[in-house]
């Protein structure tokens, strides 16, 4: 998709992030792709975005609910113009699971290898 807009942003999926979102029911998964796509095209999500300190700077959460529970999306802002889904999950308190925090950092920690993998190859 990139390739036809310059100025949107490919999107990449660390881990199990896709297969995670897609176990969300049906209208939550269209609200979170739509609210992707937002960001791929650099206009602000429809949806509450927040930033996760806790996970890593750049960090960010999309939220969003139905009457079940309550979903999160958690992905690495535009980098090289690529924006890096790092967990996606369900929660049913208000403090996230340490569990979730913990699979986000590791992710966060391959999404700045392939980071460093793309700095490297542009300078051959």
């Amino acid at each position: 998709m990139a390739e036809e807009h310059p100025d949107y942003a490919d999107l990449e999926w660390v881990g199990n992030a896709k297969h995670e979102l897609l176990a969300f029911p049906a209208d939550i998964i269209r609200s979170f792709g739509h609210a992707l796509d937002r960001a791929q095209r650099g206009v602000t999500p429809h949806l509450q975005v927040r930033p996760m300190q806790s996970i890593g700077r750049g960090v960010f959460e999309l939220k969003d609910a139905d009457e079940r529970s309550w979903y999160r999306v958690v992905y690495l802002a535009v980098i090289y113009n690529v924006i890096y889904v790092l967990h996606c999950f369900e929660k049913r308190s208000r403090k996230t699971d340490r569990r979730d925090i913990d699979i986000a950092r590791s992710r966060l920690a391959i999404a700045k290898r392939r980071i460093q993998e793309r700095r490297d190859n542009a300078g051959d």
